[in-house]
């Protein structure tokens, strides 16, 4: 029975619509239509005011990798505010979450990482490489290599130094950015940009924007590349197999640092605990947030390499820079309990083995659907490329947007959370989604799709 109800809803919807601001949204339009009301969730599915059971296709805002509702998660950092709610770890103090944590991440991330440097968020992960790697630079003595490359249509974070990292041209309109020092280049997005090229042609001409970039610029003025695994935010922008070889390629000849940001692919997403190892990259830096604590608190870091560790610990003195509640206890209990989950249940492991083969069969099995261009998946994150005109790349629909919007809210009212990024629709469930769940979530967005499809036909929007 539901103990909320209709009078509820609106009461909470009139109160958020008065006081509360969003992240990412046109406030008039949602206080026009009503904000959506969580009151529960546990495992893969959440459950609104009005009672509706939706099953959760983003695992929160990609983070919610061992799924609702794990009591142990909740004692841990019960047990933690009773004996340390809180102590900073400035002026030469740490405490035993923040030592522990530092330590698990050591083991479980690349073997050459072997230090963490805490943080709240990803936006804040990637604050810290900004300033991390220009302080390395100045102390190797280079200080004019400060510009860091990035890619177009990739998402860092919506700090400053993270929006101006990513490539996202809406969030730099408002604000003036990037900030100086900052360069893109081409994403490796060939169903959106790949032309006549073949996927693998593609890739290494990606890959090679990344070349030319350092020619053009120079490489004494050069000092890091960022790059996601996958590009999530930006659409789930998986590349071609030709491309992560040629950058390592590209970046074995220069005194370039790699920035591998793991936000969104770290802790089992593609069926490996990181991207980097998916892609068999070795990156200086790597940025983690979301996963690491399946957000049950906030909590990120950067973890760094022996390489810059060394050069910042063994020659710098004061890294002027960190936040009251880096390395909090309690985020850092609720942290080592989901590793120890993850590690425990094997959930990466059964990704790789079991959730991803399944999932991935029946999600690459919508690409027949007459509205789907492409479909794509790596691990348990994939797209639904919309099109009006399957077959035809280069056609588009007419409004960039409003396809995919328009989809997305279909999906909501069919019972499953899938986002909208222009005009596709991405997924990343819960790292423990079941079998019969794929299934029912496969059901749902194929409904979803017809739906859509019956309702651009009558518009008139498709070919």
């Amino acid at each position: 029975m539901n103990q909320y109800g209709h009078n509820f809803t609106k009461t909470i919807q009139r109160i958020d619509a008065a006081h509360h601001m969003h992240p990412f949204t046109d406030h008039k339009s949602l206080n026009a239509e009503g904000s959506r009301v969580i009151v529960s969730a546990d495992g893969c599915w959440l459950t609104d005011s009005d009672g509706n059971r939706i099953l959760d296709g983003m695992a929160g805002l990609w983070c919610m990798q061992v799924g609702y509702g794990r009591q142990s998660i909740t004692d841990a950092v019960a047990k933690q505010l009773a004996e340390l709610p809180y102590y900073n770890t400035f002026f030469k103090t740490t405490h035993v979450p923040a030592a522990r944590l530092a330590e698990k991440l050591a083991e479980v991330t690349p073997a050459h990482m072997n230090h963490a440097f805490f943080v709240n968020s990803g936006s804040e992960a990637n604050d810290t490489v900004f300033r991390m790697v220009r302080y390395y630079w100045d102390l190797m003595g280079k200080p004019d290599k400060k510009i860091i490359i990035g890619r177009h249509n990739a998402y860092h974070g919506s700090t400053v130094a993270g929006t101006s990292l990513g490539g996202m041209g809406a969030m730099h309109k408002q604000g003036d950015l990037p900030v100086p020092g900052v360069h893109h280049i081409m994403q490796p997005y060939w169903f959106g940009e790949g032309g006549d090229l073949s996927p693998a042609e593609f890739g290494i001409k990606a890959a090679q924007a990344l070349d030319e970039a350092i020619e053009q610029l120079g490489e004494d003025r050069i000092a890091a590349f960022i790059a996601e695994p996958i590009q999530g935010a930006g659409g789930v922008i998986i590349p071609p197999e030709t491309y992560w070889p040629e950058i390592k390629k590209v970046l074995a000849r220069r005194d370039i640092l790699l920035v591998v940001d793991e936000v969104i692919c770290g802790f089992g997403r593609l069926g490996t605990w990181f991207g980097s190892d998916y892609y068999d990259l070795k990156p200086d830096l790597m940025p983690i947030a979301k996963g690491l604590s399946s957000g049950y608190l906030p909590i990120g870091g950067v973890m760094v390499s022996d390489r810059v560790a060394d050069v910042v610990i063994g020659k710098g003195g004061e890294f002027y820079h960190g936040f009251t509640y880096s390395g909090h206890p309690a985020a850092c209990a609720a942290a080592l309990e989901n590793i120890r989950i993850l590690q425990d249940e094997g959930i990466v492991e059964r990704v790789r083995d079991e959730a991803a083969p399944y999932l991935q069969e029946r999600w690459l099995g919508l690409a027949d659907h007459p509205l789907v261009g492409e479909a794509r998946m790596v691990g348990l994150v994939g797209a639904l490329e919309l099109v009006p005109e399957k077959g035809n790349r280069s056609r588009k629909f007419p409004s960039v947007g409003e396809v995919g919007t328009l989809t997305r809210d279909m999906s909501f009212r069919n019972g499953l959370v899938m986002r909208a990024v222009r005009d596709s629709l991405i997924l990343s469930p819960p790292l423990v989604i079941s079998k019969s769940e794929i299934d029912e979530l496969v059901a749902r967005a194929r409904k979803t799709l017809d739906d859509a499809h019956a309702e651009l036909s009558k518009r008139g929007l498709l070919a």
